[in-house]
């Protein structure tokens, strides 16, 4: 589970002007701001149409699929309170992966197998489009096992109950050097050549991670393989695997329960450091082994899933559009106290689309084509220019509630500054150090997002571009240093780099969706993604502000900005 700590972090306050004037930046230290009436209980902070609960805490994204026409999402969930605790899966289902109708929970914790707690697990769809869960289950024993359930009545479109067979739990912590309680998290199931089922498991094995692997052929029973499908000994533990193949280039998703095609990479995913982390590599098929094709020694190189607050995510194969969909849970940044006093805590990163890049090296993710019918009142600019200390404000939308999507065009790369490969290891230190204040060769530049009308309250989502040997690398950061008047939130500094060719690619995009408490961005047409959670005061207390601006030496254009207002979306209500 994502953790927040203490960090001290440059403030920024813009202090914009009219007329296309250039503005004044200067840094602010927001502890020196006077009180105000925070208003955390305000249903304003809950977001509009990512996905949430209807009431309560969620955690990790557990046994998402596509099913018979309704997509299915399930979730670690406490029925009692805002806090974790009691941990339960929720359920609920959609047509379109933007609208969700809460059903009955899937499973409680009510056999000795699960006594402690339903766990995160995973869905397979068997041969006879029968769909099985595995998941991890707390024991009278104190241990994590392994249990299967398979729904009552398959003709229930919304597969309301579960049946927990009676040789449950199908998979205990046995073996040399395994920890009885770090064994947890299941993927989904794989087909193997010799026609047997797959599965990993997040394990501890002689203190190193490993994502253990099994076979069966029922589902039922299971053998564990005398090797891992991959460890490492950097780590104690690896959280959450997502185990799944892709085509380079190829926007298409791949089933994982019918013969893999010739060219096709794989993907470990794993959870660690409050992060979701990844290698791409190949199956080998005659060893029964994940090999990636490169691994840093410093785990903190390793590629993410996404940079900024998002944890656990989990994918599966969409059937009806022949897509990989992904999503992890993005945690409160806030108190304990709060999300008592709110009544909830947790939501969704939105779906989004992931596939593999034409050169194989990196995952790029989307927004799910869907979220794209909450659109509404389009404005569009074209171009702009944007010159060093510029604000550009966007207006005519709801800018607490808004899709921006805006490509940026440099006039020149003679001014990119040198970039440092040390900077690789922290760039969320870089995003602090080298805020939206400190003025650039090529940036920062980018949005600024539920300002207040006073600018003591803002969120930065920029980039900034440096010169490698051979190649540009652009660091995109989302600052919340100054996202909130409100004491004791966590507000750090999100960054990546990502490598750009600015000779062939001469446009930089930036996709942002803004979500009350929820700021989730896509930059460089999907190579880095960040969500952040926001709690700005005048999210309640007055209308927020939208700026597209610049504040680097070289002057940008915006050969097209287009935003939107987005309509509320109905998640989790209640059937009638």
């Amino acid at each position: 589970m994502a953790q927040a700590w203490a960090l001290v972090l440059l403030a920024l306050c813009y202090v914009s002007s009219i007329n296309g004037e250039r503005s004044f930046l200067s840094t602010r230290d927001p502890a020196g701001e006077e009180d105000s009436d925070t208003s955390i209980v305000s249903r304003k902070y809950r977001t509009a149409y990512h996905f949430q609960a209807p009431k309560n805490w969620i955690n990790d994204p557990n046994g998402p699929m596509y099913y018979n026409g309704i997509y299915h999402s399930f979730y670690q969930y406490n029925p009692n309170g805002s806090i974790w605790g009691d941990i339960i899966w929720g359920h609920s289902v959609s047509t379109d992966l933007v609208n969700w109708i809460a059903v009955e929970p899937a499973l409680e914790k009510d056999s000795p197998g699960d006594i402690l707690g339903c766990w995160t697990g995973s869905a397979t769809i068997l041969p006879g489009n029968i769909p099985v869960i595995i998941y991890t289950g707390g024991d009278i024993d104190d241990r994590q096992v392994q249990n299967v359930v398979l729904p009552k009545n398959l003709s229930d479109p919304y597969l309301r109950e579960w049946i927990k067979p009676g040789n449950n739990p199908v998979l205990q912590p046995v073996g040399p050097g395994f920890n009885e309680s770090q064994f947890r998290d299941p993927t989904t199931g794989w087909i193997g050549p010799d026609g047997l089922w797959r599965i990993a498991i997040g394990a501890e094995v002689n203190g190193y991670s490993a994502a253990v692997l099994y076979k069966s052929e029922d589902f039922l029973n299971w053998t564990r393989v005398d090797h891992p499908l991959y460890s490492s000994n950097t780590t104690n533990m690896w959280e959450c695997p997502d185990f799944f193949a892709v085509l380079p280039g190829n926007k298409g998703g791949l089933d994982l329960s019918v013969p893999i095609p010739n060219g096709a990479k794989h993907v470990l995913k794993v959870s660690l450091d409050s992060r979701d982390k990844y290698f791409i590599g190949v199956y080998d098929l005659k060893r029964d082994a994940f090999e990636p094709d490169t691994v840093e020694d410093d785990r903190r190189l390793w590629l993410k899933i996404d940079y900024g607050n998002c944890y656990a995510a989990k994918s599966f194969f969409d059937s009806k559009n022949g897509r990989r969909i992904i999503w992890g849970w993005a945690n409160e940044s806030d108190s304990d106290a709060d999300d008592i006093a709110k009544g909830w805590a947790g939501i969704y990163a939105m779906a989004r689309t992931i596939w593999l890049d034409n050169d194989g090296k990196q995952l790029l993710q989307w927004p799910v084509e869907e979220v794209e019918t909450l659109r509404r009142n389009e404005i569009n600019h074209q171009g702009l220019e944007l010159n060093k200390g510029d604000l550009f404000e966007i207006e005519g939308i709801d800018t607490a509630q808004a899709d921006v999507e805006i490509d940026f065009e440099l006039t020149s790369i003679d001014d990119a500054e040198p970039f440092d490969p040390s900077w690789l290891v922290d760039p969320e230190k870089q995003c602090r150090e080298a805020g939206a204040s400190v003025h650039g060769g090529i940036g920062p530049f980018g949005l600024v997002v539920l300002a207040s009308g006073d600018m003591k309250e803002h969120t930065d989502v920029h980039f900034r571009v440096y010169k490698s040997e051979q190649k540009y690398m652009i660091l995109m950061c989302s600052d919340l240093g100054r996202s909130s008047v409100r004491p004791g939130l966590y507000t750090p500094a999100y960054g990546g780099f990502f490598e750009f060719d600015l000779e062939k690619e001469k446009k930089i995009s930036l996709r942002t969706l803004i979500d009350r408490s929820a700021v989730e961005s896509f930059g460089g047409g999907g190579r880095l993604c960040i969500i952040a959670r926001v709690y700005p005061v005048a999210l309640v207390d007055e209308r927020v502000h939208l700026y597209a601006f610049n504040n680097g030496s070289t002057t940008v254009r915006v050969p097209q900005l287009k935003a939107w207002s987005m309509a509320t979306a109905q998640v989790n209500v209640k059937k009638g």
